[in-house]
């Protein structure tokens, strides 16, 4: 998803809970806080001297542990009201992959995309998914394209893996 899309559903929702599922079934609390907006700029070269290029925004989300019993969830008007003020200091990439920054005491620190969203009556609900690692110059390195989690342990220097 879109920086603008997602900014787009905002305003299209005022009135709705924010909600994130961060796992299947698994919701970032009613604590939580936008802590963080990143402008990111991401200048790579991969295992296979190829060289990529690419922007990102990335939310960053943090339960309060102060107000771990919060039942109620930011509004999207919140939530856009704290982006819109961020954009007037630091403007931010519109035409970028959004990504949420989560992590609690179960869950790792990770990136999340956007997978998917639902609306029902009250809340507009961001389902996040992990982004897997993978190589990006599988030719040029010779990994086949269906290479099984036992393979990728068995690589060994000179063996065609990254």
């Amino acid at each position: 998803m879109k920086t603008n899309e997602f900014l787009s559903l905002l305003k299209e929702n005022p009135n709705k809970s924010l909600l994130f599922e961060y796992k299947e079934g698994q919701f970032v609390g009613a604590n939580y806080h936008i802590t963080e907006i990143k402008n990111i700029t991401i200048d790579s070269v991969d295992c296979g001297a190829g060289v990529d290029f690419w922007k990102e925004t990335i939310i960053q989300l943090w339960e309060s542990p102060d107000e771990h019993e919060k039942e109620e969830y930011m509004s999207a008007y919140k939530a856009l009201g704290i982006l819109n003020k961020v954009d007037n200091i630091k403007p931010m990439e519109r035409e970028v992959e959004v990504k949420f920054e989560y992590s609690n005491a179960n869950f790792h620190t990770a990136q999340l995309f956007v997978a998917d969203f639902t609306i029902d009556e009250n809340n507009l609900a961001m389902k996040l998914s992990i982004e897997k690692t993978d190589c990006k110059a599988r030719e040029t390195c010779g990994v086949p394209v269906a290479l099984e989690a036992n393979e990728a342990s068995s690589c060994a220097p000179g063996g065609g893996c990254c």
